[in-house]
Parts: structure tokens; sequence; C-alpha cells
């Protein structure tokens, strides 16, 4: 008998489902008797004990569908080791329930903060498996995560729906991408969506060399400009600020983001209308695209023959087209960051498109 544990932790995203759909299918179809116990709202359920044993039946016709079936919550890692307002000790709690219902393994769907979380529970001895789960693909020791294909999807079509009016009205548009830390999925809607600015946090920009890129092309004939802009995106001289002044800053921000920010000063500097787009959290829901749906139920499957052989310990991740498994040590505590002199920012470079440095 097989008991497992299943949680999704943090931010929704599409194919949480279509991955612990192939969890399950995978430990069913072994043959071996199985017992799955879903915990409700992320690590939470894990916590307080709120959790239901579920069936084959609960697996079956999620494949297509978004969010997770088992909810979720975000318990930041920085307080986890710290008693909260019921003086609960978060660890001590989730070791309790673990041991109470005899499993044998957690499965844990989820990004950054979830995998710390997860490693640290290694740490204090629990068997446990990763899926690397995050819209933003910021995971280290994977080269994909499910859910970004997705969000580059939805992220895309609402700069291709902005494409249309900002023609037809000769505006500046503004699509402000979901990206607080890292640019992939600005960096990769932005060249789907033929944006002809990008920015990202990973390259701070500067507004005057904008309002100089916006300037040549109207001067060209261009009756538009439109800007993918990552909701972390940070100009230079905000970048030279220390971490405690940025903050600050920010504290004092009269605009609702730094996209307002820019489209204020470009308006200023260029003379022309600007508008601000921000899809939000359209970028999270919905179905997953059939690229997740196949990505998400390989590693799922792949983390239930872990399972079976009693692996633990690792994040079932892609890599150079493969699905391996990375030692959860690895993984916990670090962000893959976009390269500023990566392959595809020079490329995106040689089609034209301005990063504002």
């Amino acid at each position: 008998m097989k008991r497992i544990g299943m949680l999704t932790s943090g931010g929704d995203c599409q194919a949480l489902n279509a991955a612990m759909r192939g969890v399950a299918k995978a430990l069913f179809n072994s043959g071996e008797k199985v017992e799955i116990y879903g915990f409700q709202d992320g690590y939470q359920g894990l916590i307080y004990g709120r959790f239901k044993l579920l069936t084959y039946a609960d697996f079956t016709g999620i494949l297509t569908k978004g969010g997770t079936f088992l909810g979720t919550s975000r318990t930041p890692f920085k307080t986890i080791q710290v008693p909260g307002e019921d003086g609960v000790d978060k660890v001590a709690a989730m070791k309790q329930t673990y041991y109470k219902l005899q499993l044998d393994c957690l499965v844990i769907l989820g990004g950054n903060g979830t995998h710390k979380t997860a490693n640290l529970l290694r740490t204090e001895g629990l068997n446990v498996i990763t899926l690397p789960k995050t819209i933003d693909n910021d995971l280290w020791g994977t080269d994909m995560t499910f859910g970004f294909q997705s969000a580059v999807n939805v992220a895309t079509e609402a700069i291709d729906c902005i494409h249309t009016t900002a023609a037809s009205h000769g505006r500046i548009f503004v699509v402000e991408v979901m990206g607080h830390k890292v640019g992939w999925l600005t960096l990769n809607a932005g060249i789907a969506g033929g944006a002809d600015i990008i920015l990202i946090p990973e390259i701070p920009y500067d507004i005057d060399k904008l309002a100089k890129k916006i300037k040549e092309r109207h001067d060209g004939g261009s009756r538009f400009t439109i800007l993918a802009v990552a909701e972390g995106a940070i100009s230079k001289k905000d970048a030279e600020l220390s971490k405690k002044e940025y903050k600050k800053k920010l504290s004092k921000r009269t605009q609702p983001s730094v996209s307002y920010e820019i489209a204020e000063e470009l308006g200023k500097r260029c003379g022309l209308e600007v508008r601000v787009t921000v899809p939000g959290h359209t970028q999270r829901g919905g179905s997953p695209c059939p690229y997740d749906r196949v990505f998400a139920s390989r590693l799922g499957s792949e983390a239930g023959k872990l399972i079976l052989k009693n692996e633990y310990g690792f994040m079932v991740g892609y890599k150079n087209r493969e699905i391996v498994k990375v030692p959860l040590e690895e993984v916990a505590g670090k962000l893959k960051m976009v390269d500023p002199d990566s392959s595809i920012v020079k490329e995106a470079k040689l089609l034209g498109i301005s990063f504002g440095n």
C-alpha cells in the first residue's frame, strides 16, 4: 500500500489539474494499491489537517480544466518557521499530519517559495517529490515550468488585440505582463506579439532611450508603438538605488504600477497619446494550452514512477527536451533569471526590438 499526500501551493496556473492527474493515473495504473490524500488550499491544508481521500474518479475529466481542484493559498517561506497568530508551529503541524496519515510521500506542486518549504520538509525527514509550476518560468533546474506556455499564449493574444486598436488610433500602448522578478513571460509574449519595445526586470531601461525609439518609429511612418512591460521592470536610475531605498520609493508611488509611470513620462516626452492595458490574472486563468497538457502529464507520470521506485527528494524537471529528476536542495532558493546577454535577447534585438538600454 502506498499512501500519498498531494497539494498545490502558491499562485494558481493552468495545468495544475493535468499534472495531478498524471501522477494519479501513473499510480492507479501501476497495479499497486494506492491511497491519495488531497490537501485543501496548499500548505494550509497540511498544517490544519484539511484533506480528503481521493478516488480515481476525482482525476477524471480534469485534464482540460484550469486552476486546481484542491484549492491553493500562499504560505510565505519567510514566516513558515514563525508561529502564526493562533500560535501554531507550522512545520511541526505539517509533520504531525504527515505521520498521522502514515504517508509514504508528499507530492507538492508549486513555484519558488513552495519549493523552499518543500525542501525544508525534506530536511525534516519527510519524503517529498515536487513538480515545477509557475507562469514565470523562473524555477532553477528546469528549462520549462508548466503554466508558462499557457500564460504566454494569453499575454500574446492581449498584445495581438492591442495591435489593431493601436494602429487605428495611432497610439502608444503599454501592455503590462506579469513578472515581478524575472522577464521570461514578457520576453516571450513580447516577441510573439510583435512588440516594438520589451522591458524586463533583468535589463534596466532608460526612459529617454524609449522616447527616442518611439520618435524614430513615428518619424519613419509608424503610427503606433507597442511596449510589453513586465510588472517588475525597473529604470536605470532606480536600479542604482539600494533595496531599502527602492522599497521606500515604491511606498510613495502615486501611480498604480511602473507601466503607468512609463506611460506618463512617454506622453510628456513624445507628445503622443499613451494608453495602458493590464491583462492581469487572465494570464493565470483559463484552460491549459495543448503544450502544457502534454508537458504536465509527462511530469506527473514521471513523478508517479519515482514514487513507485521509492526515489524521493527530487523535483521532476525538464532539461534538453528530456524529463529529469533534480535534487530539491539544488532547486530551493534559486531563481532562473533572463541573461541580458543570452541568445534570445540578442536575437530579439536583431529583430529591431528595443530593451530601453
